[in-house]
């Protein structure tokens, strides 16, 4: 694993902290007169070496790291073939242990990777095995969705790596802990009681409080010496109190025109965030609202800055935000409602964020689940067009970082292309053409059942809307593949309760927390404003997280450790000031959408 310098990490702080200035308030204070502090033991041994035992096998165990550096198991297993049956030292025991579970992960086998796991755990304590051992788990649990699992992974391993690895570990620890859903946090806090490991539960929940700011302060008061406190996680140390001061905002959305339901369904969202912080008590920002559809983002911007704005939320449109992105200076930060398809230009001043429902994402996080679930080997079946195109690209990108192959893929176009799609990349047309072959070779009329390719065993159906997937998913049962798990992106459900997603029922997706049940009471306020909005209720939830970064944007300055539960999603930022959205999973069942 490669690990940036610690001088480039800083460098990269300080240019965020430059374009980020705008909205950038202090770290919040901590109260010195709170209680005492709790003095967890899980610290660091600055004397542990992480080097491999000497091994009289070590050219057999480097044949099969190598293999499965390029996910060959076969060949790794080839090279453990060569190891005696017997005579292997307990050191040698735990590495073979821990290769075979590696060679049966990489194949799909998760609960033989786990047994084999446990069996290099129990078989040496020697500190760089248990560093190897633990670093597998702590991966192959967070792609199972076992996340209270991977995050005390990681926060074990902050005890045995050097320095220069721990801001990652307690970055993935802390991930881990925010992928986690609030019940199954409460009950890890219930069974176990080392200190140490508590005291991150708490943390994590602490930080889903109507207060958090207040509630990390205290946390903090409690337990100075942890290893999460100095610098806290996520950004933490920059999240601003309820109390702080009110600011001006500018909001830059079409609300006539072509694109007025969304600008309206985003604002809805937007001001019901706003005015339920203001009935907690929170300091809320005076808010500008500027009509895009009636003048130019470039303009609204303009006028936003004279009339005193310190932040500019919007525009929705591509094209807007590639206005604004083409300005020479941006006097205040702008968090843009869409993605540009390559980098902003720079440009002096502060920062251009974006935040989008970029489906690149979605595919993502698909990817994620389906090998985290055991797939390896894909069909891909989308759309035709630029969309499609878009989407297939960003998961095939992912699905082989992963270390899985697409060994088919199919394109469609009209109603009457999907099955011919279906049946190209199940490889069914070819079976019935050899069937017809040997029909004219022998002369006969003989029986003959066709069989899709035994290749796949995941399909990842990305379609663009839930009609397409309703009709194309029966046809896999229908061309011999109804037992291959199916993946699809949030697409395929319109937001609204169908009967007729009992068709898609067992579909696995992604889909925004937002749509999952999270934030009710901002959900029953927007259909209660009777806008019409809440039929485009994922932008609702863009509107809610867009309030969510803009009254806590000094977060951003922590660069690749913020992170922030939204409703759209987990959000975290790249060095392109992009913010990206890990959905959850789901399922539909009984044609009702359910977490999974």
């Amino acid at each position: 694993m490669r690990h940036p310098s610690r001088r480039a990490h800083a460098a990269a702080l300080l240019v965020l902290a430059a374009l980020l200035h705008g909205c950038a308030g202090a770290p919040s204070q901590q109260d010195t007169k709170a209680p005492p502090p709790v003095v967890e033991t899980q610290q660091p041994d600055p004397g542990v070496s992480l080097a491999l035992p000497p091994s009289a096998y070590r050219a057999q165990f480097n044949a099969a790291e190598q293999a499965l550096a390029g996910f060959d198991w076969m060949q790794a297993s080839l090279a453990l073939e060569a190891l005696p049956a017997t005579a292997l030292d307990a050191d040698d025991t735990a590495y073979l242990h821990y290769l075979r579970a590696r060679i049966a992960w990489v194949r799909g086998t998760r609960d033989s990777a786990l047994d084999e796991l446990q069996q290099a755990r129990a078989a040496s304590a020697n500190p760089a095995l248990i560093y190897r051992s633990r670093t597998f788990a702590f991966y192959m649990f967070s792609l199972r969705g076992e996340h209270i699992r991977a995050a005390q992974e990681a926060t074990q391993l902050l005890q045995l790596v050097p320095e220069a690895q721990r801001a990652d570990w307690k970055r993935h620890a802390w991930r881990e802990l925010n992928r986690a859903d609030t019940g199954a946090l409460r009950a890890a806090l219930e069974q176990d009681a080392d200190t140490a490991w508590l005291a991150w539960l708490q943390l994590a929940l602490d930080c889903r409080e109507p207060d958090p700011a207040a509630a990390v302060d205290a946390w903090l008061a409690r337990h100075a010496q942890h290893p999460a406190a100095n610098p806290l996680p996520g950004g933490l140390h920059y999240l601003q109190p309820a109390a702080s001061g009110p600011r001006r905002t500018a909001l830059l959305l079409p609300l006539s025109g072509r694109l007025a339901p969304a600008g309206r369904a985003v604002l809805d969202g937007y001001l019901a965030a706003h005015y339920a912080a203001a009935g907690r008590g929170d300091a809320t920002a005076e808010l500008l609202v500027f009509d895009l559809g009636s003048q130019s983002a470039d303009g609204a911007y303009q006028a936003a800055v004279s009339q005193g704005a310190s932040m500019v939320i919007g525009p929705l449109s591509k094209e807007s935000v590639a206005q604004l992105a083409a300005r020479e200076r941006r006097p205040v930060p702008v968090l843009a409602l869409n993605r540009l398809d390559g980098p902003a230009p720079p440009a002096a001043g502060s920062a251009l964020v974006q935040l989008a429902l970029a489906p690149e994402d979605e595919a993502a996080t698909l990817a994620q689940q389906a090998y985290g679930d055991g797939g390896r080997l894909a069909m891909i079946i989308r759309p035709q067009g630029a969309w499609g195109e878009k989407v297939e690209r960003a998961l095939r990108e992912r699905w082989r970082d992963l270390g899985g192959r697409v060994v088919s893929a199919a394109t469609y176009g009209e109603r009457e292309d999907y099955s011919r799609g279906v049946k190209g990349a199940l490889g069914v047309s070819a079976s019935e053409q050899r069937a017809r072959q040997v029909r004219d070779m022998l002369a006969t009329n003989i029986e003959f059942t066709p069989r899709r390719r035994e290749d796949p065993d995941v399909v990842f159906l990305l379609s663009a809307d839930g009609a397409e997937a309703r009709s194309i998913k029966p046809l896999l049962a229908f061309h011999y593949a109804g037992g291959l798990p199916v993946y699809a992106l949030s697409s395929v459900y319109s937001g609204v309760p169908d009967a007729r997603n009992r068709d898609l029922d067992g579909l696995h997706l992604v889909e925004t927390p937002w749509l999952l049940g999270a934030s009710p009471e901002l959900r029953v306020a927007i259909a209660a404003g009777a806008t019409g909005s809440a039929s485009y209720t994922r932008l609702n939830a863009l509107g809610v997280d867009a309030y969510l970064l803009g009254s806590q944007f000094a977060r951003l300055r922590a660069g690749p450790d913020a992170l922030l539960r939204g409703t759209t999603g987990l959000l975290d930022m790249d060095p392109q000031l992009r913010i990206h959205r890990e959905l959850s999973p789901a399922t539909f069942d009984k044609g009702e959408i359910r977490p999974l």
